[in-house]
C-alpha cells in the first residue's frame, strides 16, 4: 500500500476526525429480512438449514478424501 495509492490504511484517529465520519454500518441492512411477516415457518428454516450443512459437509467429506489420496 503506498499512501498516494487507491487503497490506505488509516488510523483510527484520522477516521473520527473527518467532518462526516462514521463507523456505524446500520445502514446495511438485508432488505428480505425486515418483513418477517413473509419468512417460512421455522420448521421449514430448520429443514433448509439441516439441508445446507448436510451439502457441505459431504463437500468436505470428498475433498478430505481427495487429500488422503495425494501423496504427502
Amino acid at each position: 500500500m503506498t499512501p498516494d495509492g487507491r487503497w490506505r490504511a488509516y488510523e483510527y484517529d484520522e477516521l473520527v476526525a473527518r467532518d462526516k465520519a462514521s463507523l456505524d454500518i446500520f445502514w446495511l441492512k438485508d432488505d428480505s429480512l425486515a418483513d418477517s411477516d413473509n419468512l417460512p415457518p421455522p420448521e421449514v428454516i430448520a429443514q433448509e438449514i439441516v439441508d445446507d450443512l448436510e451439502a457441505a459437509l459431504e463437500q468436505f467429506r470428498l475433498i478430505a478424501g481427495d487429500l488422503a489420496e495425494k501423496p504427502a
